[in-house]
């Protein structure tokens, strides 16, 4: 064995072990879970739940997404900000049993463009809803589903 591979795998046994000690987690373990948005009924208690109040309407929100799903199951939703420092990014379901389908706390350098696969009971406007310099934003699209994704 050469001294190069043997540093290797010495380095390889020692980041294993503090993984194995839980001393390196995934950084998704720490992330922020908004517990009460996800588990609002109503758009005004998500709303309220992300700190969004009333959100001004924007056309530097865009939501790109086909009109017509034939499957709730699985329904792709791009969501786009062209608004400066946009912060989070979050997308919900206005007839879904849980508002909130997906949120995405972004960066400052980051792009500010999400994609999700969404789950859709039925027919229904779906928000993207944008926190950037402080401010919120929504845009909103009725989004046409053939077969339900939430059990209907």
């Amino acid at each position: 064995m050469t001294p190069r591979l043997l540093e290797r795998r010495q380095v390889l046994t020692f980041l294993g072990t503090l993984a194995a000690a839980g001393f390196v987690l995934p950084r998704m373990a720490f992330a922020n879970w908004d517990k009460a948005a996800f588990d609002a009924r109503t758009m005004d208690e998500a709303l309220k739940a992300l700190g969004a109040g009333t959100p001004g309407q924007s056309g530097d929100v865009q939501i790109v997404a086909s009109d017509i799903a034939e499957n709730g199951a699985v329904v792709p939703v791009q969501a786009i900000s062209k608004l400066p420092n946009t912060e989070r990014i979050a997308i919900l379901v206005d007839k879904n049993p849980s508002m909130l389908a997906a949120s995405f706390d972004l960066m400052p350098d980051t792009i500010p463009e999400v994609t999700a696969r969404i789950k859709m009971g039925q027919t229904s406007n779906v928000v993207v809803l944008v926190k950037a310099d402080g401010k919120f934003y929504a845009a909103s699209k009725e989004i046409k589903v053939t077969l339900g994704g939430c059990g209907g």
